[in-house]
């Protein structure tokens, strides 16, 4: 559907879902996972967090030496509730007290993404935010879920796009940026800097 120049396109991430939603485009891109830090500042709202972060992720990739490309994307994603940041669960025990607190609720997911342009400076960034409603969970549900392993690198302690989906009753906003990427605005982005092109 799209294509890109081969080399000049790089996903500053580790993570699987959103080195899979970059490839559901038909780019060719290659990984490098950021180093930056994600410890979240005193008093940082949300969608400054992730927009903070993914500009943070994107630059520390670009600023290696020894890798090529020319178009960094980064990308943070955090769920919140009650005001409280939820990143990925330290152990079993957090994903247990995080998915407790989610159970039968709604929350917000906030997805960043930051494009830069090694060769102009310029940066595209945004930031999506989606409401998520969580079905009323057992306590049996719960332990089961997180005895599957799944939750334990995912912000919020869940994966939509796995087997956590069972655990969503509903969603309003974007999808894709629940499971990591918002993909639309990442489009956007990229066709606006010439990273990509529609492909004939």
């Amino acid at each position: 559907m799209f294509r890109n120049p081969p080399g000049t396109l790089v996903l500053a991430s580790a993570s699987p879902r959103r080195r899979e939603l970059l490839a559901s485009l038909g780019l060719d891109f290659a990984v490098i996972p950021s180093c930056a830090e994600e410890t979240p500042l005193d008093g940082e709202l949300p969608r400054a967090h992730v927009l903070r972060l993914s500009c943070a992720k994107a630059l520390d990739v670009a600023e290696r030496k020894d890798i090529g490309g020319r178009w960094f994307v980064g990308s943070d994603t955090i769920v919140v509730q009650d005001g409280l940041l939820l990143g990925k669960p330290a152990d079993d025990k957090q994903a247990h007290s995080m998915l407790s607190a989610l159970q039968g609720r709604r929350h917000d997911v906030y997805s960043g993404f930051a494009v830069y342009d090694r060769q102009t400076g310029q940066t595209l960034s945004g930031a999506a935010r989606t409401g998520v409603q969580f079905r009323e969970l057992t306590g049996a549900e719960i332990a089961g879920y997180i005895a599957t392993g799944e939750p334990r690198d995912k912000a919020g302690a869940y994966a939509i796009q796995g087997l956590g989906a069972y655990l969503v009753r509903a969603i309003e906003g974007s999808y894709t940026s629940v499971v990591g990427l918002p993909l639309s605005e990442v489009v956007d982005a990229l066709l606006s800097l010439g990273a990509i092109q529609t492909a004939s």
